[in-house]
Parts: structure tokens; C-alpha cells; sequence
């Protein structure tokens, strides 16, 4: 449930191409530090999404960005670096130890998680939390919950206002 500081957006993309078009709407908002959770069944989208948070990061087309479900984090250089996480193969975040997390959740960069629900207990009203569910074959439902400022300025950018 939002907190009185938090807002929530939701939206429903018709195609892998608005979903990405969405994360980079919000990975333009995304500052130093900031923690975006993904939480979604497989094949939900989020790594769709986070192939457009990297492209609002500027991080160049050339980087494929996939995900690390054996790697377990992906590192790409952008305006901000991206820390780019799957939990998938984690039991939790007692896990989260051996990955040595401290490096990237508190850095200057942006860690986006996927399969964030695995570690919910230790992730703190600042992140920004995104569940995806899966509709039909093109469309997934997205549901942003963040600080209020955030979630109007992606919405602004979604809908085609600021860069």
C-alpha cells in the first residue's frame, strides 16, 4: 500500500516497444543511488524494461543489455553506471551476502533488481518499486509506486512532456 509520500502510476503497454519506451522514461528521472525493484512472473517484461532504463541512462545502444540470471549482475556505463541485478536464483536476501551487494546497492550509480519480491523485506520506501504482469502475448500491465515527484515526472515523460 502507497505511503502518503509515495504515488503510484500504472499503465498498460501494448508492445515489448512501449515497455521499453516506459523504462526510459524512467530511467531518465533516476539519480545517484536510486534502487528500482522489478517484481513480475517470467515472461512479465522486466528485463524489456530495464533495456529502456538503460536507455534513459544513455547508456550506449552497443551494450546489449540481457539478463544476469547466471551472472547474477551486470554492470553498464552510462550517464549513470547500471547495476543491473537478477535475483531469480536466489533464495533471499541472507543471499545477498555472497554477491557482495553493499558495492552496488550503495553506489552512484542505479541498481535496477529483478525479482525484487525476493529481498521486499530489506528494500525501503526511497526504492521504486514496478510490478509487471503479464495480459496476453504484446501486453503488460505496469504498476509504478515511488516518491510523488518521480512518478509525475515519468508520467510527463511517458506521455511525451520533458526530457
Amino acid at each position: 500500500m502507497p505511503t502518503p509520500m509515495n504515488e503510484r502510476l500504472d499503465v498498460v503497454c501494448p508492445s515489448p516497444e512501449e515497455t521499453r519506451r516506459l523504462g526510459e522514461a524512467i530511467g531518465r528521472t533516476l539519480t545517484a543511488g536510486s534502487i528500482v525493484a522489478l517484481s513480475g512472473d517470467l515472461g512479465a517484461g522486466k528485463t524489456t524494461l530495464a533495456q529502456g532504463i538503460a536507455r534513459g541512462l544513455d547508456i550506449p545502444e552497443t551494450f546489449a543489455i540481457t539478463s544476469p540470471t547466471f551472472t547474477l549482475v551486470n554492470e553498464y556505463p552510462g550517464r549513470l553506471t547500471l547495476y543491473h541485478v537478477d535475483l531469480y536464483r536466489l533464495g533471499g536476501a541472507a543471499d545477498l551476502e555472497t554477491l557482495g551487494y553493499e558495492e552496488f546497492f550503495f553506489a552512484d550509480g542505479v541498481t535496477v533488481v529483478e525479482w525484487a519480491e525476493k529481498i521486499s523485506d530489506i528494500l525501503d520506501e526511497g526504492c521504486i518499486f514496478i510490478e509487471l504482469r503479464y495480459i496476453d502475448a504484446g501486453r503488460r500491465h505496469i504498476g509504478l509506486r515511488a516518491a510523488a515527484a518521480i512518478v509525475r515526472r515519468v508520467d510527463d515523460i511517458w506521455k511525451g512532456g520533458t526530457k
